[in-house]
């Protein structure tokens, strides 16, 4: 290596040393306190990684692998994963230059890796192929960028990762009624991946779902933006899937869909910090769909704000299903202009054909309201559509606070045990 590269890859460590110094600091500081009361505030702390004071990490530049702007890097990318994951030097960084743009092919990323740490520094832009015929004639997965069986992975970087989705969404059944529906990618997926950090990234214009976390333990998701289209279907913001104690703060995230979705499996997960708007809200579910048996438990949703969405917090589940959800908190909640600011649905049915009424279905139990204030854009601003057959119960209504424009507003409550703490607007009654 001649002194001028040598050169160049000395100040290429530092400035990453720097990087991941500053931000590991700041993760330090910015889990919320616990909370005096709710259930999911006795979840367990979520140590985020830190960036030891040892040796300087080993950086695998993917342009030392052949990548270049603008063309596609897919090769570039495993071959400085696959000898960044293999490295025995800790930590190990594959690195995406900043102000480039690279075009990658769906591919993954897999585990187990030699190294104990790994980072992906994205600071420049990865973007997804425009053109959908790349999945659709290739038979290839549902997802453009997985992580999967890693553990102690950090990505990060303050770059872009664009699913360029546009042709997805205007070819989606929920667009054009005469088109076949066909579930598009995820963009970035973490399957299987403990000790998880996804930090400070832009994720924008995804085929379908942004970011999903699935069967993961440990996870802190920060300072993201999320964004897309407020018509764009299908684009959930982050959606969580059968994992553990996973913390999401101080993001931003702006879609057609839920802003942030927890499914089933989900258990000690926490939602603060986040600004929601356009999209469908912060929703638990939907659970229980053809009949299958579901659960979600100590969910702790917090210090949010929601704009112009189609739902403020939200809990839905199918006819028919089996389970629970459980132990829910939605506290310290500002509304601006929201319709259905609060609700549960167990009698959901986003379906072409009606849904009958079924004999079973996903109990719900547990579920606190507490300090949520704003305005509401419908009249029915709370509503507990709950089922004949396993009635919601444990509901606690505590400082809500909800106004419209120049009309009176209503809670209706079926099927629903409601308590009433203190004053409340509009009022539910505390009566089945």
């Amino acid at each position: 290596m001649g002194p001028r590269k040598f050169f160049l890859a000395s100040i290429t460590t530092v400035s990453i040393l720097l990087y991941m110094f500053l931000h590991a600091s700041s993760e330090l500081m910015a889990f919320p306190p616990e909370a005096a009361y709710g259930p999911a505030a006795e979840s367990p702390d979520i140590a985020p990684l830190v960036l030891s004071p040892g040796a300087p990490p080993r950086v695998f530049d993917i342009d030392s692998y052949g990548a270049s702007a603008g063309g596609d890097a897919t090769k570039a990318f495993l071959g400085a994963w696959k000898d960044a994951c293999n490295s025995s030097d800790d930590p190990s960084v594959l690195l995406v230059p900043a102000g480039k743009s690279y075009l990658l092919m769906p591919l993954s990323f897999t585990g187990p890796c030699r190294a104990t740490s790994i980072s992906v520094v994205i600071q420049g832009t990865v973007e997804a192929p425009s053109n959908r015929s790349v999945w659709l004639d290739g038979d290839l997965p549902d997802r453009w960028i997985t992580f999967e069986d890693i553990d102690n992975l950090r990505v990060t970087g303050g770059g872009t990762i664009n699913g360029n989705g546009q042709e997805w969404w205007i070819n989606s059944c929920k667009v054009n009624k005469s088109m076949r529906c066909v579930p598009g990618p995820t963009a970035l997926f973490f399957r299987s991946c403990n000790h998880l950090v996804v930090d400070d990234l832009e994720v924008r214009d995804s085929m379908q779902m942004h970011v999903v976390i699935a069967y993961c333990w440990k996870v802190l998701v920060s300072r993201l933006f999320v964004t897309a289209p407020g018509w764009s279907p299908n684009t959930d913001g982050i959606h969580v899937s059968n994992s553990r104690e996973v913390s999401i703060i101080d993001s931003t995230i702006t879609t057609g869909d839920d802003c942030i979705s927890i499914v089933s499996g989900s258990e000690f997960v926490r939602a603060t910090g986040i600004f929601c708007g356009p999209g469908h809200g912060i929703s638990i579910g939907s659970l229980g769909a053809n009949k299958s048996r579901a659960h979600v438990s100590d969910v702790l949703v917090e210090k949010a704000t929601l704009v112009g969405t189609t739902n403020g917090v939200r809990i839905k589940t199918w006819q028919g299903g089996e389970g629970y959800a459980e132990r829910i908190t939605f506290r310290d909640i500002r509304m601006f202009n929201v319709t259905n600011p609060i609700i549960i649905d167990q009698n959901y049915c986003d379906s072409k054909k009606p849904c009958s009424e079924q004999e079973s279905a996903v109990a719900i139990s547990n579920i606190r309201y507490s300090q949520i204030h704003g305005t509401s854009s419908s009249k029915i601003a709370v509503n507990f559509n709950c089922s004949s057959a396993v009635h919601c119960d444990g509901i606690v209504m505590q400082d809500v606070s909800l106004v419209g424009k120049g009309s009176y507003l209503a809670c209706s409550s079926l099927n629903a045990r409601v308590i009433e703490v203190g004053f409340n607007s509009p009022y539910c009654s505390a009566t089945m």
